[in-house]
C-alpha cells in the first residue's frame, strides 16, 4: 500500500493525497520551516553577537564536511560516520512493520523531493516483506498539529515504529518522548527532536556545514571590504539558523561587509530588497540560506540591467539551471534528500534485526562549478523544483515518479 497523508478534520483544510496534486508552495520556508512569514529587516549584524552560533558544532560539522564515510559512496544514502551503534535485538519483528510517519510539512521542493523517494523506497521494502504499511500525517507547519498527529499514533497503538520530521524541535519535544516512551523504535530525520530519546537520529552533516561551504565559496571569490547581501529566510528555524551563524562566522573573518534580511522566501520580497540594494551601491555577492530565493535574487540585477554578482544557491535544479544558462559564478551546497529514504530504511533495519548508527550523519556533498554539467546532465526531464540530491535513481518509478506536476 503506497503511503499517503492524512490529516485530521479539526486541522487545515489542505489535504496532501500523492504527491502529484501538490502546489509548489515556493514562498515557504525550507528544509523544515515552521513559518511562511517576510518581515523586512536588514540588520547588518555581526558573528559575535549571534546566539545560534557555537564553536564546537561549527568545528564539529567542519571535519565532517570531508570526513571519510563508511560504506559505499555509490549510495550514499546507506554511508554513515563510525560511531556508536543501536542494538537492534529487540527491534526485529517476524512480521511485515506497519511504520507511522509524523512530518512537519510538504510546504517546499526540497521536502516534495524527499517525499517522493521515500514513497519509492518504501515499495521496495513492501515487496521484500519488510514493511507492510506507511501511515503519514502532514502537520502543515504547525506544531500544534504535529504534537496532536503523534499523539494520534501512539493513541491508535497500532505502530511498530515512527518517524518524526519535526516541525519545532521544542515544541515537538514532548510528544516526541511520548512516542519514546512506548518501547517502539523512534527514527528522527531532518532537523533535531529537541530531545534525545530517539532511537536514531538520520541526517546530513548540517546547517553549519552547509554555511561553511557556501559562505568560504563567497570568501575565496570576494575582496576584502566587499559587500555581501545575505537573504534568510525565516528566523528560529534551527537549520537555517545554523547556516547563516557559519555564513556570518566566515564573512566576518574574511572582512567582508555584509547585509542581511529576512525575505521569507517571497520572489517580490526578494527582487525589491535587492532593487534596493543595487540603487544605494555596489554588491558583490548574494548568500542565500535557501536555494528558492537565488533565482529571484538573480533576476533582480537583470531587472537592474546590471552583471550578476556572484550568487550562491542549492542543489535545487531551478538555480543549477540558471547558473549554467547566465554563466554567473555560483556554488550549490546541498542538504541531502535522500535522508527521506535513509529514515525508512533505518526503519526497516531494526525490524530485520539489523543494527544502525545512532547518530545516522550522511554525506553532504555540494555541487562547485566543475559538477555542474554532471549534475543537470544527470537530472534531464527533472522539473525545476527537483533537487539534484534525491537519491533515487535506482528506485522503481524513476525518473517518472519525481516528473509528476
Amino acid at each position: 500500500m503506497k503511503g499517503k497523508f492524512v490529516q485530521k478534520p479539526r486541522t487545515k483544510t489542505m489535504l496532501f493525497g500523492v504527491l502529484g496534486s501538490l502546489v509548489l508552495v515556493l514562498t515557504a520556508c525550507a528544509p523544515g520551516s515552521n513559518t511562511g512569514t517576510t518581515p523586512n529587516t536588514g540588520t547588518g549584524s555581526t558573528a559575535s553577537a549571534n546566539p545560534s552560533f557555537d564553536q564546537k558544532t561549527f568545528d564539529t560539522e567542519n571535519a565532517q564536511r570531508t570526513a571519510t564515510f563508511t560504506g559505499d559512496p555509490a549510495t550514499p544514502w546507506l554511508q554513515y560516520l563510525p560511531g556508536a551503534m543501536v542494538d537492534a535485538s529487540k527491534t526485529k519483528l517476524d512480521h511485515p512493520g506497519k511504520v507511522c510517519f509524523s512530518n512537519a510539512a510538504l510546504s517546499n521542493t526540497w521536502r516534495q523531493t524527499g517525499w517522493i523517494t521515500m514513497q519509492q523506497q518504501l515499495k521496495v521494502l513492501q515487496s521484500q516483506g519488510v514493511i507492510s504499511k506507511l501511515e503519514a500525517r502532514n502537520a502543515q507547519d504547525s506544531d500544534d498539529t504535529q504534537v496532536a498527529d503523534i499523539d494520534y499514533f501512539i493513541n491508535e497503538n497500532n505502530c511498530d515504529a515512527y518517524i518524526i520530521a519535526p516541525n519545532s524541535p521544542k515544541a515537538t519535544a514532548g510528544a516526541v518522548e511520548r512516542a519514546c516512551a512506548t518501547g517502539k523504535p523512534v527514527i528522527i530525520f531532518d532537523r533535531g527532536a529537541g530531545t534525545d530519546c530517539e532511537t536514531s537520529f538520520v541526517h546530513s552533516v548540517g546547517g553549519y556545514a552547509w554555511g561553511i561551504d557556501s559562505a568560504s565559496f563567497i570568501a575565496a571569490n570576494v575582496k576584502k571590504g566587499g559587500h555581501v547581501v545575505a537573504l534568510r529566510t525565516a528566523p528560529g528555524v534551527d537549520v537555517f539558523e545554523q547556516r547563516w551563524a557559519a555564513a556570518q562566522h566566515i564573512f566576518e573573518k574574511a572582512g567582508l561587509k555584509v547585509t542581511d534580511y529576512l525575505t521569507g522566501a517571497d520572489p517580490a520580497k526578494i527582487k525589491s530588497t535587492l532593487s534596493d540594494e543595487i540603487a544605494k551601491g555596489t554588491v558583490d555577492a548574494v548568500w542565500v540560506d535557501l536555494g528558492d530565493q537565488a533565482v529571484p535574487a538573480v533576476e533582480a540585477f537583470e531587472d537592474a540591467g546590471k552583471p550578476i554578482p556572484v550568487v550562491t544557491g542549492e542543489d535545487v535544479l531551478s538555480y543549477l539551471r540558471a547558473w549554467k544558462a547566465k554563466g554567473f559564478k555560483g556554488f550549490a551546497p546541498v542538504y541531502s534528500a535522500y535522508q527521506w529514504r535513509t529514515a525508512l530504511i533505518a526503519v526497516g533495519d531494526l525490524f530485520q534485526g539489523k543494527e544502525i548508527p545512532k547518530d545516522w550523519v550522511l554525506p553532504q556533498v555540494p555541487v562547485p562549478a566543475d559538477k555542474l554539467d554532471a549534475a543537470i546532465n544527470a537530472n534531464k526531464g527533472m522539473p525545476d523544483g527537483h533537487y539534484a540530491s534525491f537519491g533515487g535513481e535506482d528506485l522503481p518509478g524513476y525518473p517518472t515518479a519525481w516528473q509528476k506536476p
